[in-house]
């Protein structure tokens, strides 16, 4: 009697000799005659669902809620009828406190003429670029609410963040290094899930380089580099640890944490070539440096946030996100301390929209700035303001919205959203939008039903689009 024999075919007998090395070449290989990178990697980039005004993000977050009545939305009313009650009852805070006028004077310009505070000199020479929404409105009371309602569109459930699902939806241009990137971001309200995945594959979360508190001067990518093997013997290592996971995800059929491990420790080695360099800013000339205000106080940390922010855009990181810690919870010592903030920002921010421009890069990039929520126009104490969800302003630069543009308003006192209002929800359909995907179409199924960023709510508002 004849042995039994089954014939295999080359790629079979690939995949099961020596750990699946050979066949991991293969796979390699055919990625790169054929171009299916997408297939061979969930990072890479693909088309967006219809044609695209931006192709990447950079979030300037003002942790603690900066006060739109300092910043970007002038008051006259509330100078008028300082010291008075307020009669309406929509921010449930007030406790019968008295109207607090503005503590900063509001001047016009550019040629759209737009109010803005005189705190940000350096950022107001930059007007004519800026899309201010004067009408925002969002959930949530205390910061914890509303820094997860603007960082995943919910205020309590644990939810993918923005950044991860830009990333999902479109993967990123620069294989070597992470999609989406956050620099020194806060510990505190939302912590991690700020930057999470949630039930979206772990490839997708977003890649801390420092933390708040730490002068980024000294803040690194923990274990970029390893200390013990050189990479030829790490690409081994590697490969017969990859073959393990490969062979154990073919017995599992499917498994997405686990294929997104397989794929984070592929990065984790990639990012070995590219990211220590791209961290240090020493190769930047002075006049570069001096643009941001980097080596100056107050300016230097911030300044060298932003200027890493402009080299990943460079690099093709899809979502980049620059945190200004827990600064901006004025409940008193207002005026010192929003005079404070913005000194630390004002030229980051118009250094890195002035070197964006000049690159040619401000019209692919979206810029958005802006905090959890407003503050209150009634005063908390002597001289703060708490915190209001009803009504408070951000902006947008670049990226295809219209330049010296000013989108909505509160009513006369600042307190609430009247005027074409924006929910965080409707932001974030927008910011989607922008990069040519349908808030309503980019959905992952998760425990028997479809998830989106914005829920089952949100509208692009296209009045903000040039």
């Amino acid at each position: 009697m004849k042995p039994m024999s089954t014939p295999i075919s080359r790629r079979q007998l690939l995949r099961g000799c020596g750990c699946g090395f050979g066949y991991l070449a293969l796979s390699a290989l055919l990625a790169e005659k054929f171009g299916n990178v997408h297939a061979a990697s969930p990072l890479a980039a693909h088309a967006p669902q219809f044609t695209a005004r931006a192709k990447r993000v950079i979030f300037l977050f003002m942790h603690g809620g900066p006060s739109h009545l300092e910043t970007f939305d002038p008051k006259p009313r509330l100078v008028v009828d300082q010291g008075k009650s307020l009669s309406t009852n929509n921010v449930t805070s007030d406790n019968g406190s008295k109207i607090l006028p503005s503590q900063f004077a509001f001047n016009k310009h550019g040629k759209s003429g737009i109010e803005i505070s005189e705190v940000f000199p350096e950022l107001a020479k930059h007007a004519d670029d800026l899309c201010v929404i004067r009408s925002m409105h969002t959930n949530g009371q205390d910061h914890n609410q509303a820094v997860l309602k603007l960082h995943t569109g919910m205020e309590a459930q644990l939810r993918p963040s923005m950044g991860a699902w830009v990333l999902y939806g479109l993967g990123t241009e620069n294989q070597n290094l992470p999609g989406f990137v956050t620099i020194s971001p806060s510990p505190i309200t939302g912590g991690a899930q700020n930057y999470g995945s949630a039930f979206l594959p772990a490839i997708y979360q977003g890649t801390p380089i420092g933390s708040a508190g730490m002068p980024l001067a000294r803040a690194q990518i923990r274990n970029i580099k390893n200390p013990r093997l050189n990479p030829e013997l790490q690409r081994m290592q590697l490969d017969y640890l990859q073959g393990l996971n490969r062979n154990h995800l073919e017995q599992a059929h499917q498994d997405a944490q686990l294929e997104a491990t397989i794929e984070s420790f592929e990065l984790a080695f990639r990012m070995q070539s590219e990211a220590p360099q791209l961290a240090d800013l020493t190769t930047e000339s002075e006049e570069t440096l001096k643009l941001y205000g980097i080596n100056e106080q107050p300016t230097d940390d911030f300044g060298r946030q932003c200027l890493l922010a402009r080299r990943f855009a460079e690099k093709g990181v899809r979502f980049i996100q620059v945190s200004h810690s827990f600064k901006w919870d004025q409940h008193q010592n207002l005026k010192r301390d929003t005079a404070r903030n913005a000194s630390e920002v004002d030229k980051p921010i118009a250094g890195l929209l002035a070197d964006l421009k000049s690159r040619g890069l401000l019209k692919d990039t979206l810029i958005v700035w802006g905090g959890e929520f407003g503050r209150t126009p009634t005063a908390q104490g002597a001289d703060g303001r708490d915190h209001n969800p009803s009504g408070f302003s951000m902006w947008m630069a670049g990226g295809g919205v219209k330049g010296g543009h000013v989108h909505g308003a509160t009513d006369d006192f600042g307190k609430a959203a009247v005027v074409d209002k924006v929910h965080m929800h409707d932001l974030h359909a927008t910011i989607l939008h922008l990069l040519g995907l349908d808030h309503q179409k980019l959905t992952y199924r998760h425990a028997g039903r479809d998830y989106r960023l914005t829920d089952v709510y949100g509208r692009a508002v296209t009045e903000l689009l040039a």
